[in-house]
């Protein structure tokens, strides 16, 4: 129901769904129906329409109705001369057309099937413009010679030659230009598609502007769209071809402005890339990884997501070939309310509505399995025209007329009810359509009045049978609790994935090979009627969404879990992955995390309070105790020194050795700090007593960062390890460590150069010089997943707050955000720098750049939201207190930065 909100282009009755599908409509002229009764002679003045297939007649009173003739009925079209005898009173030129059936459409002016009458006729027009009758006649003849062939694809190529013969000998009128002083920037003959239909004629772009002029002046005589006014543009798959072009200009409306077909790939690819110089940051917004992201964590409600996932799958409102998927999700139609608590009332989303039923699924397996290759289990699919007008004919009746001749489909086999759509459903597969889960239910309803038919048990085809629960949204199922927790299953079966090989087999989810992209290449079918037949038939069969996810679709963050959990047949996690409570007073771990949240949404008024340059390298790693007097930091100088915030000057300055020192962290017991060097061991340096306490040589090489946490040590090295300690924490010791015992070594393929943990403690995330992101479950030591998703080494890496993503920084400048759940990389954004370290809160990063500014990044846009200028060489380490409130950069110009962020 989408293509129906788009704005009225015009007030006829004639449209282009009268005429046939694959027809062009040419030109019209004024004209007038001559008919002879008793005699005397009648004339009807209205609109001649000369179209591919057929003659069209639609007159200025609408209680006449609408004539058409199809060019293959014709017997015979002719041009009668006037007559010129001087003693007769003077007759004008006609056009006389004799003709085998006549189809009559909107008598009375009532959308209705239309009605055929058959036999032996002979029609009359007159030109109001005599001198072009002869030229319409032969262009008539022209046609129906072509409607005349034997073979449809000889046709076809006849027509569209006749069409590319129209196009080549006009152009765009450049006098229709908004403004005198707008440039061209090119042009080109295309079409512009709705829906079963299309309309040929010159698109024109210009420094402001997109213009499309028909070739028949209809609607009118040209379409212009603003490029200021863009707001997303997709390339789009038009009959199995990369052809198409839909501009918006809109942020959150499904239905495009326009949608064009282009002739060349070429010249729709140029088109595109002029206007998305208008849109900022095009390419990086509209991803299906970006829109998953801002799915996991509630920025997208589950209708908006899909209609995105739809939207770059290539499904158009434009296109009932593509028509938007949606889901089944109810598997109650009988209850007077619905329980959206219980489980019974939703279906199965892991599986296609065909395999709901077992008997059914039983019948398909024992098919499948006879059947010769290629193979399927349904032949019919879940999207088509025919069953997108199943559901909306009572708002489009025209579309369903086009689609099947003139008629309606028999009443029985209408769209009565909704529980009964959904019992016949299990034995078909057919899906919803985003029409049922929005605010306009018009389309359940008979408003017009239509003759749709009478059933067999008498009753006439009125208004859609709604479940008892009908007062309730439908859109309310939608979004409920258990739809949130399992949309990613459908989302796997539909767009990810369980579309293709293996997967869909395992799922019950094969459709017949047409239906796929890619499945069948019609340019290389040589005979022209086999692969008009083969389009034809891939068009009207329906055809499945694009492949968006190649991998697990992740699920959901929901607000109902509050504990990680680990099925225990499998070492990945599952259910929620946010860490467990850190305090038993709930009450103040929520008023915490409202100040985090007031926090990060003021991250950008982070101000600098002082800086200290108190190293003669750059600075590596930063510290600070718990009452924050005290800061640490390490420096490639391999020096650790500690800074007195309230002296503001270093008091101490400690040396381990000649080479760099890599990082530095507090343990629990606040009295210790720790420092990773590239000589291979890590140092324990006592606060209370000023020097070295105990040292560690645990690798073959240079230490790169550590992790504390549970009195485990965890070191990452560039000897391809991660090796963790039993280090155990007493405050109240004064004798030197002598004891590590190594729990586990954690082998990689490259060197490691950062390593984090997730705040529960529970999973472990390492970053090699390979560009590989390794995740870890700590307690069995195993890896979870591997992910090569950097083509550089990786700087930093972290989880976010609730661990359900890693954020990864690398030296390819692109900082990458992964699912912890399924491994897959859901979002991608390539910096114009380097980013050497950050601390993000999972929507907003606080990123350390290449060229020493502070940039704050806005991961659901993918964009730059805040830049502040900070070091004078690129920003190396990064320290935020637990609220935000404080936060301390090092950088290569060794100097130490303090921030305060202003309310």
């Amino acid at each position: 129901m989408a293509f129906l909100k788009r704005k009225e282009r015009t007030k006829e009755r004639f449209s282009l769904l009268l005429l046939d599908l694959e027809e062009y409509y040419f030109e019209q002229h004024t004209a007038y129906h001559v008919t002879t009764c008793s005699e005397k002679e009648r004339k009807v003045r209205g609109s001649f329409k000369v179209c591919s297939r057929s003659v069209i007649f639609d007159p200025e009173d609408v209680s006449e109705p609408i004539l058409k003739i199809p060019l293959r009925d014709c017997k015979k079209i002719e041009f009668v001369e006037r007559e010129s005898n001087p003693f007769n009173d003077p007759r004008p030129s006609v056009i006389s057309i004799s003709c085998v059936q006549a189809i009559y459409i909107k008598e009375s002016n009532v959308i209705a099937p239309y009605r055929n009458e058959r036999g032996a006729k002979k029609v009359t027009f007159q030109l109001e413009d005599w001198s072009k009758t002869e030229d319409v006649v032969q262009t008539f003849l022209q046609l129906h010679r072509a409607s005349c062939l034997e073979k449809l694809g000889d046709q076809t190529a006849m027509i569209a030659a006749i069409l590319q013969s129209r196009l080549a000998r006009s152009s765009f009128d450049k006098n229709c230009f908004q403004s005198m002083a707008e440039k061209p920037h090119m042009e080109c003959a295309v079409e512009m598609v709705l829906p079963l239909v299309s309309n040929p004629g010159h698109v024109c772009i210009t420094d402001g502007s997109l213009y499309f002029q028909p070739l028949n002046g209809y609607p009118e005589q040209v379409i212009q769209i603003r490029l200021n006014r863009v707001r997303r543009i997709y390339k789009r798959r038009h009959t199995l071809r990369p052809l198409g072009l839909e501009v918006f200009c809109s942020e959150d409306d499904f239905c495009s402005d326009i949608y064009l077909k282009f002739y060349k790939t070429a010249d729709r690819d140029e088109i595109y890339y002029y206007i998305a110089t208008f849109l900022e940051n095009h390419v990086t917004e509209h991803t299906a990884e970006s829109y998953m992201l801002q799915w996991q964590r509630g920025h997208l409600s589950n209708y908006q997501y899909l209609l995105h996932l739809n939207n770059l799958a290539d499904r158009s409102c434009n296109d009932l070939s593509q028509y938007p998927v949606f889901p089944w999700v109810l598997a109650d139609y009988s209850s007077p309310q619905l329980d959206l608590t219980n489980e019974a009332t939703f279906r199965d989303l892991s599986k296609p509505v065909g395999a709901l039923n077992k008997e059914r699924l039983d019948r398909l397996l024992s098919r499948y399995r006879g059947m010769p290759e290629p193979r399927f289990m349904f032949g019919s699919h879940y999207s088509s025209p025919g069953y997108v007008l199943f559901y909306l004919v009572r708002v489009a009746p025209e579309h369903m007329l086009c689609l099947q001749n003139g008629r309606y489909d028999h009443p029985d086999r209408m769209f009565n009810s909704i529980g009964d759509t959904w019992k016949n459903c299990l034995d078909g597969a057919n899906r919803l359509q985003r029409e049922f889960y929005g605010n306009d239910c018009s389309f359940l309803e008979n408003k017009r009045n239509l003759g749709l038919g009478r059933r067999q048990n008498g009753s006439l085809v009125g208004d859609v049978v709604v479940p008892p629960w009908a007062s309730e949204a439908q859109h309310t199922a939608l979004e409920s609790q258990y739809v949130s927790e399992h949309l990613h299953e459908w989302i796997d079966l539909v767009f990810g994935f369980k579309q293709r090989g293996s997967e869909a087999l395992a799922a019950h989810n094969v459709f017949h090979p047409l239906t796929y992209e890619g499945g069948v290449d019609c340019d290389s079918i040589e005979d022209p009627d086999q692969r008009i037949a083969m389009l034809t038939q891939i068009l009207e069969f329906g055809q499945t969404p694009k492949q968006l996810f190649t991998t697990p679709h992740p699920q959901r963050i929901t607000p109902r879990f509050h504990n990680m959990t680990r099925s225990p047949s499998s070492n990945s996690p599952v259910s929620d992955l946010s860490p467990a409570s850190q305090s038993e007073d709930s009450s103040f771990e929520d008023l915490t995390e409202e100040s985090r949240k007031l926090s990060w949404a003021n991250i950008g008024n982070l101000k600098p309070i002082s800086s200290h340059k108190i190293h003669k390298e750059a600075v590596s790693g930063i510290a600070v105790t718990r009452d924050g007097a005290a800061i640490f930091s390490t420096s490639q100088d391999s020096t650790l020194k500690m800074f007195s915030k309230e002296l503001k000057d270093f008091q101490r300055s400690m040396s381990f050795s000649n080479m760099a020192l890599s990082s530095c962290l507090m343990l629990a017991d606040g009295n210790t700090v720790v420092c990773s060097s590239w000589d291979n061991n890590v140092y324990f340096y006592s606060i209370p007593y000023g020097r070295r306490q105990d040292t560690l040589m645990g690798h073959d090489d240079a230490v790169s960062e550590m992790c504390w946490f549970d009195e485990r040590l965890y070191t990452a090295s560039w000897d391809s390890t991660v090796k963790v300690w039993q280090c155990p924490s007493d405050s109240s010791s004064n004798h030197k460590r002598s004891q590590f015992e190594l729990l586990a070594e954690l082998e990689h393929d490259a060197g490691v150069n950062t390593i984090g943990l997730n705040p529960a403690g529970t999973l472990l995330v390492s970053g090699c010089k390979d560009g590989a992101v390794s995740l870890w479950d700590t307690s069995s030591y195993t890896a979870l997943q591997q992910v090569h998703c950097h083509t550089g080494t990786i700087h930093h890496t972290a989880f976010s707050p609730d661990s359900r993503h890693v954020l990864s920084v690398g030296a390819d400048s692109c900082m990458k955000v992964t699912d912890v759940q399924t491994g897959m990389v859901i979002s991608s954004v390539k910096a114009e720098e380097e980013q050497r370290c950050f601390c993000w809160d999972g929507n907003s990063v606080l990123c350390g750049g290449g060229s020493g500014d502070l940039l704050l990044w806005d991961l659901l846009s993918n964009t730059v939201t805040k830049r502040i200028p900070a070091h004078s060489g690129a920003v190396t380490a990064m320290w935020m207190s637990k609220l935000c409130s404080t936060v301390i950069t090092g950088g290569e110009d060794r100097q130490i930065v303090f921030w305060k962020l202003q309310s």
